[in-house]
């Protein structure tokens, strides 16, 4: 169905009816009445009414007019022209919301419904000529008989008057009419509109006029035919009254905004939903709330309520929540409501009013008692109800649930100029020499629907002068109408503290980091952390990128406005001092006062001016100050012992006075100073929580940390002369960030700063002296940033995959989240001739990470654990301890995709048994005591390919001196045997493969992945370990094989290989005196004088004989176990599909 709000009226009512019935008589007084009343009608005429179709001007009268009324008399049916003209009224009730009154005139409004009696008749003789039309005149007349109407049929008349026998006859049969109406719930094809919400739509039923159509209303004391159409036309006015609000008459950029609301309305189903409406005063909520109305309520069958100013009655009547509470039951159950007291109201809003499908427009609400007071809650009402609230409080909508909160942003330049045009001059642009002056409005105007209004409105046929004058004016002294619009948000703060906060930051800090200004205003005791969160609901400022604070301009003037009124041509007297010429003023005339809390005073970057101290010796109170290219001389004791923020650029002493007392400072900033060294002589400072030092050339080194324990923050950017840190800086526990950029002197970091557990932003950007990062740097335990681009540094220290926090990393060459870059930069350690930097894949598919994240500090919106990262040895294996079975797949799948290249295609790398065609290799090696073994399966490996066998020539069966797994492809899975009093002593590995290259296998070995299901980890030892495996090694593995785990290894080799079959056997034996051997690796060509190479010389124990009862069976896995086993084997296998073309079923 199409909106009526959008829909180009024409009309106020259309009256649908018989000529000869009625035009003479009724019709010609209701005309009459409407027209008399204000009510634009459309009363057809004769000379219109030529053939069988509407003409193209009835059409438009019928689709432009808001009501149709039905005149069903009893030869209404005789006239095919009166049934279509009904039909397209009824398409155009479903289409365009055109509400739809019958009055049924001397006919029973079951026969019209049934089509039955004598109109019946009538309709069946009209349809013999038209039979096609015959089952649209039906359903229409059903339609229109079932609506809400008229029963005229038992009105008295006069006989006095009668022209014709008929209209006498008319006459004395309406002597006792009486007029019915139906029930205010009309049926689901009504498009009926709500009345006027502070009146009932209808006088009181009388018992005996009930009629078929529906509930009756007693109209005997109406008297006469004039009674009855007064009735009509009151009815009529409050319909007319009520069928749309009235908005604004230039709804520059409403439209799309609106379509957004309605497009989530209409997407919520058969559910009542909760809609805010949020943002400062003056941004078009109510606006917006009325256009919504109007788009939806005709949805609603009457059943809607706006009730607009709800902050405005409230505060202006005691009882004004009860006369809401009054209204609202008013205009939704059509019935004046008396209500004596909130809690009565409350309760007879809840039983009249659940279940029931509405429209509820709440305005204005400023307090949650308002909310209560009118059961501002969807769940009372019945499906398919709509709940709009417009407030400038946001956590009122948060608290109630809403299911969407649409907020209001300021208009864009482009609405914004149109918007004040219309207003300024009547067009949607401005005069052409007008334009540069309507710009500067505009801007100042910053998109606020209000300001643009008023002030469009103000200058409209004003001269060029007087706009210069107004702008001059506007700059010093807001507009009053919209600022006594804005200021309704600022008088409804709770307190003291939250109004103070709010003058703080509009004289202030508009610009600065919400952390750091909230330490300041802490530090002042306002209360800050909640003050701001309740300043952002209540729409009076905002945050924006960066976590800066940020306000719209006029409401900012609105602060420094509110700052001046009390003296306003005194400014000594203000309690914040920030517009120059007045700072300028007090301290040039020492006229400061006690009042005075605040002062800035920045000049030009060119400008310099010097006062003396004593012009702030009357400024007890002074808490905040901020100054720019001043001097100050004489004695600094005299400054004000309360400061908590001193931000003062271009500082031109060598040091800070030691008589400046700044016991109090929570902030200090000395940026672009002359200091050599910011104290001579460091004073406790027990409330310092930041400090910032940039550019400030001079500076060489630090000061002496410890007289401030505190510290939170250390910022000494682009310090081009700073070499050193001071020792103590160790001893700050509480310091979160370290900024350090541009400090081109500086070296190596002290030890003191790795062990700082505390820091968790580290930014060494432009350090270039600095060239090493010790591995010392895993102590910083809450690290979640660092930042050490274009410094001297070369190698990532191996020890910082082990940070439990670290999340973004900018250091050699490596740029981003660890998650990102730890895969690549491990297996550039591991493959060191490798470069991974073109290729740096995502870790996981997850917010995974190599190392546990803080996600709350970073941001990160994972709620799954990440994994963490060892690097043991100097880095010749890597171990990742994963938290579930699918990061333990996910984690594992990244290791194997970033070993090959992704351009990788299937000829390259094959697995499984289409290799019969290629000459056979085999690759050997062992972990641990394997020497006697590997010599075993060698001697077996050079026959096999000697005869060339087709069959697996690998030795598979158990022996007392192993367990044997094999596997097609290139891992095997097993589990670790369950009889503990086997030691396993080694483990060899056995890969069968093929190539056409001419290249020695050992050379393309890559590494070796062992994963236990069990455990979720994966270690990875690159081919150098395996080459030189040791002691420390080998303990590596065993120490992480439980019994009954689940296992599986996997041997990457190199591209152009064809893995056919890959064995691991499992050594053991029971004597505990046997040394670790180093590792046996041998090519086995197809010949037999192949020889076995061992790559360090020497000497073999014979492995002693384990008893047969000792041997390890390899039993089925417990059933539970089991299907995990197979899931993530299968999980695993599917991984190893390099490319999406490899067939995974060879392996």
């Amino acid at each position: 169905m199409s909106s009526s709000s959008d829909h180009p009226w024409i009309y106020d009512v259309f009256i649908s009816f018989r000529g000869k019935d009625t035009r003479q008589i009724f019709v010609s007084h209701l005309y009459a009445g409407l027209s008399n009343a204000g009510i634009h009608t459309f009363l057809d005429d004769e000379k219109l009414r030529k053939g069988n179709k509407l003409g193209a001007e009835l059409e438009r009268a019928i689709e432009g007019s808001k009501i149709s009324i039905v005149v069903l008399s009893p030869n209404y049916a005789e006239s095919s022209w009166c049934l279509n003209e009904l039909v397209h009224i009824m398409e155009c009730q479903k289409t365009y919301g055109q509400v739809v009154i019958p009055v049924f005139y001397y006919v029973d409004p079951t026969f019209v419904r049934k089509q039955t009696g004598e109109f019946g008749k009538i309709l069946q003789v009209t349809a013999r000529k038209k039979e096609v039309l015959m089952s649209k005149w039906r359903t229409a007349l059903n339609d229109v008989a079932n609506l809400s109407g008229w029963d005229a049929k038992n009105i008295r008349f006069t006989a006095s008057g009668a022209r014709n026998p008929k209209v006498s006859k008319a006459k004395a049969a309406l002597r006792a009419a009486r007029p019915t109406v139906k029930s205010p719930t009309p049926s689901p094809t009504s498009g009926e509109t709500p009345v006027k919400s502070t009146q009932a739509c209808f006088p009181p039923t009388h018992p005996n006029t009930r009629t078929s159509a529906g509930r009756s209303v007693d109209l005997a004391s109406c008297g006469n035919e004039g009674e009855l159409v007064k009735k009509i036309v009151k009815d009529i006015s409050k319909k007319i009254d009520i069928t749309s609000m009235s908005i604004t008459k230039f709804p520059v950029g409403l439209e799309s905004r609106v379509q957004k609301v309605t497009k989530f309305i209409d997407d919520q189903s058969s559910k009542a939903c909760m809609i805010g409406i949020w943002g400062m005063g003056g941004s078009g909520k109510t606006t917006m709330a009325k256009a919504i109305y109007n788009q939806i309520h005709f949805k609603f069958k009457g059943r809607t309520s706006f009730v607009e100013s709800i902050r405005e009655v409230c505060d202006n009547n005691s009882r004004g929540i009860i006369h809401l509470q009054e209204q609202l039951l008013s205009d939704l159950l059509k019935v004046k409501q008396k209500i004596h007291s909130i809690a009565l109201g409350i309760t007879k809003i809840e039983s009249r009013l659940r279940g029931q499908k509405a429209l509820v427009v709440l305005d204005d609400v400023t307090k949650s008692e308002q909310l209560k007071a009118l059961c501002a809650n969807p769940k009372l009402f019945g499906s398919q109800s709509v709940l709009i609230i417009t407030t400038r409080d946001v956590r009122l909508l948060n608290s109630l649930g809403a299911d969407h909160v649409f907020t209001m942003t300021e208009m864009d330049k482009i609405q914004s100029l149109e918007l004040f045009s219309w207003h300024a001059f009547r067009q949607p642009n401005p005069r052409e020499d007008f334009t540069k002056l309507s710009t500067e409005v505009v801007a100042y105007c910053g998109g606020l629907p209000l300001a643009l209004e008023v002030l469009g409105s103000y200058l409209s046929e004003r001269t060029k002068q007087e706009w210069k004058s107004a702008l001059s004016k506007l700059e010093k002294i807001p507009n009053d109408q919209v600022q006594q619009k804005l200021r309704i948000s600022y008088d409804c703060l709770e307190d003291h503290t939250e109004k103070d906060i709010f003058l703080d930051i509009c004289c202030f800090f508009i610009g600065k980091n919400r952390a750091d200004v909230t330490e300041i205003l802490n530090g002042c005791g306002l209360h800050a952390d909640i003050g701001i969160a309740v300043l952002i609901e209540r729409s009076l400022v905002k945050i924006e990128k960066n976590n800066k604070l940020q306000m719209h301009d006029l409401l900012r003037d609105m602060g420094r406005a509110i700052v001046s009124e009390r003296s306003a041509k005194e400014p000594a007297k203000h309690s914040r001092l920030w517009f120059c010429e007045d700072v300028l003023h007090v301290l040039s005339t020492n006229t400061g006062t006690e009042t005075v809390e605040g002062l800035i005073l920045k000049l030009q970057r060119t400008g310099k001016v010097s006062f003396s101290t004593n012009a702030f010796q009357e400024m007890k109170k002074l808490r905040l100050l901020k100054l720019d290219g001043v001097d100050l001389v004489g004695d600094y004791g005299l400054i004000s012992k309360q400061l908590r923020w001193v931000d003062w650029q271009r500082f031109t002493l060598k040091f800070i006075p030691n008589d400046f007392d700044q016991g109090n400072l929570v902030v200090l900033e000395l940026k672009y100073s002359n200091v050599k060294q910011v104290w001579q002589e460091t004073k406790l400072m027990e409330k310092l929580k930041i400090l910032n030092l940039s550019h400030s050339r001079h500076l060489k080194s630090t000061p002496d940390f410890s007289k401030i324990p505190n510290l939170e923050k250390l910022i000494m950017e682009d310090c081009p002369s700073l070499s050193e840190i001071h020792s103590s800086i160790g001893d700050l526990k509480n310091l979160l960030l370290i900024n350090l950029k541009d400090c081109i002197s500086l070296g190596n970091l002290p030890k003191e700063v790795y062990q700082l557990k505390s820091v968790k932003t580290l930014i060494l950007f432009g350090c270039s002296k600095i060239d090493k990062l010790d591995d010392d740097i895993v102590q910083m335990e809450s690290l979640t940033t660092l930042i050490a681009a274009n410094t001297g540094v070369k190698q990532v220290p191996f020890s910082i995959v082990r940070l439990q926090s670290i999340g973004y990393i900018s250091l050699c060459g490596y740029e981003g989240l660890s998650r990102d870059i730890f895969p690549s930069l491990i297996q550039s350690w591991m493959s060191p001739a490798k470069t991974f930097l073109a290729h740096i894949s995502p870790f996981g598919s997850n917010s995974l990470s190599l190392v546990s994240l803080d996600v709350e500090s970073n941001n990160m919106s994972s709620q799954i654990q990440t994994p963490t990262v060892t690097v043991l040895s100097k880095h010749r294996s890597v171990w990742v301890q994963c938290h579930s079975e699918i990061q333990l797949t996910q984690e594992f799948k990244k290791f194997v995709d970033d070993l090959y290249d992704v351009n990788f295609t299937v000829p390259e790398t094959t697995y499984g048994p289409q290799i019969s065609n290629l000459s056979l290799r085999s690759l050997l090696f062992g972990m641990g005591s394997s020497q006697i073994v590997i010599n075993t399966i060698g001697n077996s490996l050079s026959q096999g390919l000697t005869t060339n066998s087709s069959d697996s020539f690998l030795p598979g069966d158990n022996c007392p001196s192993w367990l044997a797994y094999k596997c097609e492809g290139p891992s095997v899975l097993f589990q670790v045997p369950e009889d503990s009093d086997c030691c396993m002593k080694g483990i060899a590995l056995c890969v069968l493969y093929s190539s056409t290259l001419e290249n020695l296998a050992i050379e393309c070995f890559i590494s070796v992945f062992i994963i236990n299901y069990a455990k979720f980890t994966i270690q990875i030892y690159k081919q150098d370990t395996i080459m030189s495996f040791n002691d420390e090694d080998w303990q590596g593995i065993v120490s992480n094989l439980g019994v009954g785990d689940n296992v599986e290894i996997f041997v990457a080799i190199g591209h152009g290989l064809t893995v056919k079959e890959t064995a691991v056997y499992l050594i053991y034996d029971q004597s505990n005196d046997m040394g670790i051997e180093p590792s046996i690796t041998m090519d086995v060509e197809p010949s037999t004088n192949a020889k076995i190479e061992s790559l360090h010389e020497v000497k073999v124990k014979p492995s002693p004989k384990i008893e047969p009862s000792l041997l390890v069976k390899n039993d089925p896995l417990p059933k539970k176990n089991r299907k995990i086993f197979i899931r993530l084997t299968k999980t695993v296998r599917e991984c190893l599909c390099l490319n999406q073309n490899r067939d995974c079923n060879t392996f």
